[in-house]
């Protein structure tokens, strides 16, 4: 498949993420992150981005948004977890490829696993590419279960709700998200933020004038 035949496809599959996030709501948040935090390459950009102008509109509710968004990523990071632990390293070099695993990305979050331990679940989840994969080396390295989760479940909680509150401010610019977002880490974030409240103040502004 070519370039342009690429930026078709991802253009469709972006598609098809807001549509059943439209359609069936926090349902679909929790699948989409299971998935993207199961090492599928769902962009939690896009979810995130377009729960949040959907809270916007009304349609979803934040605090809601938000707990499907951490359920789902849980969910999708204990699957990880446990194909590393009982699959280790020879099982997902070698069936990887058929869910499109880049061995290149789960070595750069083995790196990072190897460097900072169990503090890079907490860590990575704010680093592009290393949030999606550190899930598989900490499997790998059978890291106590409990421990685990918890530090999914802190690292993964602040990124959920900056993404989701950002498009909830961007409103129907809420796509910025992901044109920023998939490079994010914490300055990232924080740029994020501060676009989301420069909208948010001059639409205010703007409705104040009139």
């Amino acid at each position: 498949m070519d370039n342009e035949g690429n930026v078709f496809f991802m253009e469709q599959f972006f598609q098809l993420i807001i549509d059943y996030i439209a359609l069936w709501g926090y349902s679909a948040i929790i699948i989409g992150m299971a998935l993207e935090s199961a090492c599928i390459p769902v962009p939690s950009e896009i979810i995130f981005g377009f729960a949040g102008y959907m809270v916007y509109l009304g349609q979803l509710d934040f605090t809601m948004s938000v707990i499907a968004g951490v359920v789902g990523g849980l969910i999708g990071s204990v699957i990880a977890y446990m194909v590393g632990f009982y699959g280790g390293q020879p099982f997902v070099d070698t069936y990887g490829k058929y869910i499109l695993l880049s061995k290149h990305h789960v070595d750069l979050a083995q790196r990072w696993f190897d460097k900072y331990g169990l503090k890079a679940v907490f860590f990575s989840r704010l680093l592009p590419v290393v949030r999606t994969f550190i899930s598989l080396p900490a499997g790998f390295a059978k890291v106590d279960f409990s421990k685990f989760v918890i530090y999914t479940l802190l690292g993964s909680t602040p990124w959920t709700i900056a993404l989701i509150y950002a498009g909830q401010l961007l409103g129907e610019n809420w796509q910025i998200v992901n044109t920023i977002g998939h490079n994010a880490s914490v300055v990232v974030v924080v740029c994020l933020a501060g676009i989301a409240l420069y909208y948010y103040y001059r639409k205010r502004q703007t409705q104040t004038d009139s």
